[in-house]
Protein backbone atom coordinates (compact mmCIF):
# COMPACT_ATOMS: atom_id res chain seq x y z
CA UNK A 1 0.00 0.00 0.00
CA UNK A 2 3.17 2.44 0.96
CA UNK A 3 4.42 1.68 -2.16
CA UNK A 4 1.43 2.33 -4.21
CA UNK A 5 0.71 5.94 -2.38
CA UNK A 6 4.51 6.72 -3.47
CA UNK A 7 3.80 6.44 -6.72
CA UNK A 8 0.79 7.89 -7.11
CA UNK A 9 2.62 11.07 -5.33
CA UNK A 10 5.69 10.18 -8.04
CA UNK A 11 3.29 10.53 -10.92
CA UNK A 12 1.68 13.64 -9.51
CA UNK A 13 5.04 15.78 -8.73
CA UNK A 14 6.11 14.22 -12.53
CA UNK A 15 2.96 15.58 -14.18
CA UNK A 16 3.93 19.42 -12.10
CA UNK A 17 7.52 18.65 -13.70
CA UNK A 18 6.94 18.03 -17.36
CA UNK A 19 4.17 21.10 -16.98
CA UNK A 20 7.23 23.03 -16.04
CA UNK A 21 9.00 21.77 -19.15
CA UNK A 22 5.90 22.90 -21.76
CA UNK A 23 5.65 26.05 -20.08
CA UNK A 24 9.61 26.95 -20.93
CA UNK A 25 9.03 25.17 -24.22
CA UNK A 26 11.99 22.57 -23.61
CA UNK A 27 11.48 19.24 -26.29
CA UNK A 28 10.42 16.18 -24.99
CA UNK A 29 13.97 15.04 -23.09
CA UNK A 30 13.72 18.60 -21.14
CA UNK A 31 10.39 17.82 -20.13
CA UNK A 32 11.22 14.25 -18.74
CA UNK A 33 14.09 15.45 -17.30
CA UNK A 34 12.32 17.32 -15.04
CA UNK A 35 9.32 14.85 -14.47
CA UNK A 36 11.91 12.57 -12.99
CA UNK A 37 13.74 15.18 -10.99
CA UNK A 38 10.63 16.51 -9.45
CA UNK A 39 9.39 13.10 -8.95
CA UNK A 40 12.42 11.28 -7.33
CA UNK A 41 14.75 14.31 -6.00
CA UNK A 42 13.53 14.49 -2.76
CA UNK A 43 13.85 10.64 -2.25
CA UNK A 44 16.90 10.30 -3.70
CA UNK A 45 18.52 13.32 -1.48
CA UNK A 46 17.13 11.70 1.55
CA UNK A 47 18.66 8.46 0.90
CA UNK A 48 22.37 9.44 0.03
CA UNK A 49 22.03 11.73 3.32
CA UNK A 50 21.52 8.60 5.04
CA UNK A 51 23.76 6.51 3.46
CA UNK A 52 21.48 3.87 1.85
CA UNK A 53 20.84 3.19 -1.64
CA UNK A 54 18.10 5.55 -3.32
CA UNK A 55 14.79 3.66 -3.51
CA UNK A 56 14.35 4.81 -6.64
CA UNK A 57 17.20 2.80 -8.48
CA UNK A 58 15.40 -0.76 -6.27
CA UNK A 59 12.30 -0.74 -8.29
CA UNK A 60 11.78 -0.08 -11.97
CA UNK A 61 8.11 1.78 -11.21
CA UNK A 62 10.03 4.75 -9.75
CA UNK A 63 11.51 5.59 -13.07
CA UNK A 64 8.55 4.93 -15.09
CA UNK A 65 6.20 6.82 -13.79
CA UNK A 66 7.46 9.91 -14.82
CA UNK A 67 7.84 8.51 -17.85
CA UNK A 68 4.56 7.79 -18.47
CA UNK A 69 3.38 11.67 -16.83
CA UNK A 70 6.00 12.70 -19.34
CA UNK A 71 4.22 10.91 -22.73
CA UNK A 72 0.60 11.87 -20.80
CA UNK A 73 1.75 15.85 -20.58
CA UNK A 74 3.85 15.50 -24.19
CA UNK A 75 0.28 14.62 -25.65
CA UNK A 76 -2.08 16.34 -24.21
CA UNK A 77 -0.69 19.18 -22.05
CA UNK A 78 -3.49 21.43 -22.29
CA UNK A 79 -6.16 19.09 -21.08
CA UNK A 80 -3.72 18.84 -18.21
CA UNK A 81 -3.47 21.99 -17.74
CA UNK A 82 -7.12 22.65 -17.70
CA UNK A 83 -7.12 20.09 -14.21
CA UNK A 84 -4.37 21.96 -12.44
CA UNK A 85 -6.71 21.94 -9.53
CA UNK A 86 -7.32 18.35 -9.32
CA UNK A 87 -3.82 18.31 -9.88
CA UNK A 88 -3.29 20.49 -7.22
CA UNK A 89 -4.66 18.86 -4.44
CA UNK A 90 -2.89 15.82 -5.26
CA UNK A 91 -0.12 17.46 -5.23
CA UNK A 92 -1.09 18.63 -1.38
CA UNK A 93 -2.00 14.97 -0.67
CA UNK A 94 2.02 13.87 -2.13
CA UNK A 95 3.46 16.46 -0.29
CA UNK A 96 1.89 15.98 3.15
CA UNK A 97 2.71 12.44 2.51
CA UNK A 98 6.37 12.78 1.55
CA UNK A 99 7.30 15.32 4.38
CA UNK A 100 5.66 12.33 6.65
CA UNK A 101 7.46 9.22 5.10
CA UNK A 102 10.89 11.44 4.86
CA UNK A 103 11.32 12.45 8.63
CA UNK A 104 9.94 8.55 9.79
CA UNK A 105 12.70 6.95 7.54
CA UNK A 106 14.97 9.43 8.38
CA UNK A 107 13.99 8.63 12.45
CA UNK A 108 14.16 4.98 12.08
CA UNK A 109 17.96 5.60 10.09
CA UNK A 110 18.27 7.29 14.09
CA UNK A 111 19.02 11.02 13.00
CA UNK A 112 17.45 13.44 16.23
CA UNK A 113 14.24 14.56 15.45
CA UNK A 114 15.39 18.31 14.64
CA UNK A 115 17.23 16.58 11.69
CA UNK A 116 14.33 14.08 10.59
CA UNK A 117 12.05 17.17 10.02
CA UNK A 118 14.56 18.98 7.82
CA UNK A 119 15.06 15.55 5.89
CA UNK A 120 11.31 14.71 5.75
CA UNK A 121 11.43 18.85 4.37
CA UNK A 122 13.87 18.33 1.93
CA UNK A 123 11.96 14.60 0.76
CA UNK A 124 9.06 16.51 -0.14
CA UNK A 125 10.50 19.91 -1.37
CA UNK A 126 14.01 18.79 -3.00
CA UNK A 127 12.52 17.17 -5.88
CA UNK A 128 10.82 20.31 -6.51
CA UNK A 129 13.59 22.57 -5.73
CA UNK A 130 15.82 20.97 -8.27
CA UNK A 131 13.15 21.62 -10.95
CA UNK A 132 12.86 25.17 -10.78
CA UNK A 133 17.05 25.40 -9.89
CA UNK A 134 17.24 23.48 -13.73
CA UNK A 135 13.78 25.69 -15.26
CA UNK A 136 15.77 28.80 -14.17
CA UNK A 137 12.90 29.65 -11.62
CA UNK A 138 13.56 30.77 -7.93
CA UNK A 139 12.68 27.64 -5.73
CA UNK A 140 9.71 27.63 -3.93
CA UNK A 141 11.52 26.77 -0.95
CA UNK A 142 13.32 30.51 -0.82
CA UNK A 143 10.15 32.25 -2.10
CA UNK A 144 7.26 30.54 -0.45
CA UNK A 145 4.73 33.07 -0.78
CA UNK A 146 1.88 30.36 -1.44
CA UNK A 147 3.29 28.58 1.99
CA UNK A 148 4.03 25.25 0.23
CA UNK A 149 7.06 24.82 2.31
CA UNK A 150 5.59 25.39 5.97
CA UNK A 151 3.17 23.05 5.60
CA UNK A 152 6.14 20.22 4.89
CA UNK A 153 7.63 21.76 7.71
CA UNK A 154 4.60 21.67 10.18
CA UNK A 155 3.79 17.99 9.04
CA UNK A 156 7.35 16.95 9.19
CA UNK A 157 7.43 18.37 12.95
CA UNK A 158 4.29 16.38 13.51
CA UNK A 159 6.06 13.27 12.25
CA UNK A 160 8.60 13.75 14.55
CA UNK A 161 6.66 15.00 17.45
CA UNK A 162 4.23 11.13 17.34
CA UNK A 163 7.61 9.05 16.92
CA UNK A 164 9.23 10.71 19.90
CA UNK A 165 5.99 9.76 21.71
CA UNK A 166 6.12 6.20 20.64
CA UNK A 167 3.74 6.45 17.59
CA UNK A 168 4.77 5.12 14.44
CA UNK A 169 3.36 3.32 11.64
CA UNK A 170 0.70 4.29 9.19
CA UNK A 171 -1.45 5.73 11.71
CA UNK A 172 1.41 8.74 12.69
CA UNK A 173 2.14 8.65 9.23
CA UNK A 174 -1.21 9.13 8.16
CA UNK A 175 -1.71 11.99 11.01
CA UNK A 176 1.06 13.78 9.57
CA UNK A 177 0.22 13.58 6.15
CA UNK A 178 -2.84 14.90 6.74
CA UNK A 179 -1.92 18.00 8.63
CA UNK A 180 0.23 19.10 6.00
CA UNK A 181 -2.19 18.35 3.37
CA UNK A 182 -4.78 20.21 5.23
CA UNK A 183 -2.53 23.15 5.89
CA UNK A 184 -1.72 23.31 1.89
CA UNK A 185 -5.59 23.17 0.63
CA UNK A 186 -6.17 25.65 3.56
CA UNK A 187 -3.75 28.04 1.96
CA UNK A 188 -4.88 27.28 -1.62
CA UNK A 189 -8.16 27.83 -0.47
CA UNK A 190 -7.92 31.03 1.85
CA UNK A 191 -4.87 32.32 -0.39
CA UNK A 192 -2.55 32.52 2.79
CA UNK A 193 0.73 33.90 1.88
CA UNK A 194 4.01 34.12 3.85
CA UNK A 195 4.90 38.21 5.13
CA UNK A 196 8.15 39.98 3.20
CA UNK A 197 10.63 41.52 4.78
CA UNK A 198 9.17 44.79 6.95
CA UNK A 199 8.67 47.67 4.71
CA UNK A 200 8.50 45.78 1.26
CA UNK A 201 5.27 46.05 -0.13
CA UNK A 202 3.23 43.16 -1.80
Amino acid sequence: MSEILDLVGIFVFALSGALMGVRKRLDVVGMGVLAEMTALGGGVVRDLILNVRPIAFQSLGYVLVPVVATAIVFFWHPHVARVMPAILVLDAAGLGLFCAVGTEKALEYGLNPLHAALLGVATAVGGGMLRDVLAGEIPTLLYDRQLYAVPAMLGSAGMAGLYGFGLHGWPATLAAAVLAFGLRIAAMRRNWRAPLARGLGE
